[in-house]
C-alpha cells in the first residue's frame, strides 16, 4: 500500500493536470527571443466603440501558437463577450485583470486559462494599477465622449475623475478618491499613486472649454489625494522606472502645443523630454516611443521611434524598421524585442508584430484595435 501511494505522488508531480485552455490553437510563430519566465503574453484588442468587440488573444510561449478570442472561446456562456472597448490591461499574480471602458466594468479572469473570476462594476474605467493588496482604477465617473459622426458626450455636467480602490482578494471595491478630470493612465511607486488627468471632455464643454494639465499624487494607506503637479495639457501615460522617476506622456492639443513625454523626479520636479511622443513603453532601465510631427494624420504620417535612459531621460540608441502603418501598442519585451500593435483601419482585425534587432520576425493577424499587453 506504502508503494502504491508512492507511485501515485510522484505521478502526480510528473503529470501535471493541463490547462483548460490547452486545446486551444492559433497561428505558429517563434518564440525565441522571448525571455523565459514568461509563459503568455497577453493581447487586449479595444474593439470599436458602441460595437461590443473587445476581445483577448494570447501568445503561449510553450509551443508558439498565438490564440485570438480566447475569453470568448474559455467564457461561452457569457453571451455579451468580453464587452465594449477593452482599455488596459495588467497581469496581477496569476489573474489578468482588464478595464473595459463603455462596458463599465473591470473583468478579472485567471491567467491559466482565461476564464472568468468576477466582472467588478466601475464607472466607465481607464487604466489600473496595484500596490499592497489592492488595485487601483482610474475612472471618468460616468462620463465618456462618443466621436466620429454620431459624436456625443453623455455627461454635460463634465464630473471630476474618481480612482477606485479594489480588494484583490475579495474582487470588492472598497472606495474611491476624486481626481481631475478624464483621468487616464494611473503608476504606483513607494506608496504612491500618480493619476494622468487628460480632461479630454472638459476641453469640449463650457464654460473653460480646456483640458486638465496635472498629475494627481495619491497616498495608497490614507488612500488620499495629497498634491498635484502641474505637467502639461491633455495627459495619457504614466510610467514608473521603479527607482524614483516617473514619466507621463501627453497628447498635446492638436493646434500649439505638441504631444511629448515628462519626467518627474522624486523631488516633483518636471522635465521636458521630447516632443512628438503618443505611445510609451518602458522596460528595464529605458523608456521607449513612437510619435509623429503630423498628429492630425496618424495613420498616414511617417512615425518616429525613440528611447530615453531612465536615469536622467537622455536620448538612448533606438531603431525599428517599422512597417505598420497605424501602431496602436507597443510593449518592450527587453534585448531589442518588441510587440506592436496595428489597428488598421480601426474596423477590421488588426495585427500583431514581434520585432527583434531591429526588425520584424512575424506578423499574425489580432482582434479589432489591438493597444495593450501583458505578460504572465
Amino acid at each position: 500500500m506504502l508503494f502504491c501511494a508512492l507511485v501515485s505522488v510522484f505521478a502526480c508531480q510528473k503529470d501535471p493536470i493541463p490547462s483548460k485552455d490547452a486545446d486551444l490553437t492559433g497561428s505558429k510563430v517563434d518564440v525565441s527571443g522571448i525571455p523565459s519566465d514568461i509563459s503568455k503574453i497577453f493581447t487586449l484588442n479595444e474593439g470599436s466603440m458602441g460595437s461590443n468587440n473587445s476581445t483577448l488573444d494570447f501568445l503561449r510561449i510553450s509551443d508558439g501558437n498565438y490564440i485570438t478570442g480566447a475569453f470568448k472561446e474559455m467564457n461561452p456562456a457569457i453571451g455579451a463577450g468580453l464587452g465594449d472597448v477593452g482599455n488596459d490591461i495588467v497581469v496581477i499574480g496569476n489573474e489578468v485583470w482588464m478595464a473595459i471602458n463603455n462596458s463599465g466594468i473591470v473583468e478579472v479572469v485567471s491567467a491559466r486559462d482565461e476564464t472568468e473570476i468576477a466582472a467588478i462594476q466601475v464607472p466607465t474605467p481607464r487604466n489600473i494599477a496595484y500596490d499592497n493588496g489592492y488595485a487601483y482604477v482610474t475612472s471618468w465617473a460616468g462620463a465618456y465622449a462618443n466621436y466620429g459622426a454620431d459624436y456625443s458626450i453623455t455627461d454635460y455636467k463634465n464630473p471630476k475623475g474618481q480612482v477606485y480602490r479594489i480588494n484583490l482578494r475579495t474582487k470588492k471595491v472598497e472606495g474611491s478618491v476624486q481626481v481631475g478630470y478624464q483621468p487616464e493612465g494611473i503608476a504606483c511607486y513607494n506608496g504612491k499613486l500618480y493619476v494622468a488627468n487628460s480632461g479630454g471632455i472638459s476641453s469640449q464643454l463650457p464654460p473653460n472649454y480646456s483640458y486638465d494639465s496635472t498629475v494627481s499624487v495619491i497616498d495608497t494607506k490614507s488612500f488620499k489625494v495629497t498634491g498635484n503637479i502641474t505637467v502639461q495639457v491633455n495627459l495619457k501615460g504614466v510610467f514608473s522606472d521603479g527607482k524614483g522617476n516617473i514619466y507621463v506622456t501627453t497628447l498635446g492639443n492638436y493646434y500649439n502645443v505638441n504631444s511629448g513625454v515628462y519626467m518627474i523626479d522624486a523631488s516633483n520636479n518636471v522635465k521636458h523630454i521630447s516632443d512628438f511622443v503618443s505611445i510609451a513603453a518602458i522596460s528595464g532601465d529605458t523608456l521607449y516611443c513612437v510619435g509623429t510631427e503630423q498628429e492630425l494624420d496618424w495613420s498616414g504620417a511617417p512615425k518616429t521611434w525613440k528611447a530615453f535612459t531612465c536615469k536622467d531621460g537622455s536620448k538612448a540608441s533606438f531603431s525599428l524598421n517599422v512597417s505598420e502603418t497605424t501602431p496602436y501598442g507597443l510593449f518592450a519585451l527587453g534585448g531589442d524585442t518588441f510587440l506592436i500593435g496595428d489597428a488598421g483601419n480601426y474596423f477590421d482585425p488588426g495585427t500583431v508584430s514581434l520585432y527583434r534587432n531591429g526588425n520584424k520576425v512575424w506578423t499574425v493577424t489580432s482582434g479589432v484595435c489591438p493597444g495593450h499587453f501583458a505578460a504572465w
